[in-house]
């Protein structure tokens, strides 16, 4: 497959609507946010509250899956911020 993704500090980052994946589906764990709230800012809508979640690929079940979460009421580059920490801590591991 040779898609292109658009990436964020190295990692590959796709989204879809108010839902984001970082992280490589080949490694071993990859970062889900959710866009749980918006508010206007001169005219334009932007992210203010975020649920990011730690979840392990090679477990089938996605309840299970989940490694660690945290909503916070935060923008979108705050929430890529913490993903970036996460996934680095998990992958040194």
């Amino acid at each position: 497959m040779s898609e292109k993704f658009s990436t964020y500090k190295g990692y590959p980052l796709v989204r879809s609507g108010d839902q984001l994946y970082y992280g490589y589906m080949s490694d071993p764990y990859v970062i889900w946010i959710q866009i749980l709230g918006k508010k206007e800012v001169d005219g334009e809508e932007v992210t203010s509250k975020v649920r990011v979640i730690q979840m392990a690929t090679e477990i089938d079940d996605p309840k299970k899956a989940f490694v660690k979460n945290a909503e916070r009421e935060c923008g979108l580059y705050e929430a890529l911020d913490i993903a970036k920490v996460w996934l680095d801590k998990a992958l040194r591991s």
